[in-house]
């Protein structure tokens, strides 16, 4: 067993990692459900996959293995709200006022989100808190908007990535 002292550690120093916020969604039977998550990366790009570590006790993660397929929703500055939804709400009630399209897995993308990949459960792994969730990429949605650059948690807060103006 780790020492109280190394995870606190470990914890203070994951939150001065940047990772982009991403609403990973679902369906329970008709019903829209999901979670936020920052634990989510790509794997391969042949064939299109991604990893998202979902921890075991969200009330979404048993819905995403039953279903077999999830999206993740990278979030813009445009869905800060849909961060708040998801962190105080449970179940469809998270997507109160949220707009929504079935993709081809029939997991709901959010509308307005900076990217969204449509994925089928592949491979799930022990993760010990969490499951390390496989997804094969079905389809890919971009936002058109210029202003939709995606949001990051760093420090305990928001962030919105922003472009850098390269140099000549």
């Amino acid at each position: 067993m780790e020492s109280a002292d190394l995870v606190q550690d470990f914890r203070d120093a994951m939150s001065r990692f940047p990772g982009a916020v991403t609403a990973i969604t679902t369906l329970d039977n008709d019903a829209p459900v999901g979670l936020i998550a920052t634990a989510v990366c790509s794997l391969s790009a042949e064939p299109p996959s991604l990893v998202a570590c979902v921890n075991r006790s969200s009330s979404t993660h048993d819905i995403i293995l039953r279903s077999g397929f999830f999206a993740v929703n990278v979030l813009s500055g445009e869905l800060a709200d849909v961060l708040e939804k998801f962190s105080s709400r449970r179940g469809a009630e998270r997507f109160e006022g949220v707009t929504w399209t079935s993709g081809v897995t029939g997991a709901p993308l959010l509308t307005g989100a900076h990217l969204v990949f449509d994925c089928e459960v592949d491979k799930v792994h022990d993760g010990y808190s969490h499951s390390i969730i496989v997804g094969k990429v079905r389809a890919i949605e971009r936002h058109s908007s210029l202003d939709a650059h995606a949001l990051l948690w760093q420090g305990r807060s928001l962030h919105r990535a922003i472009e850098i103006e390269k140099a000549e």
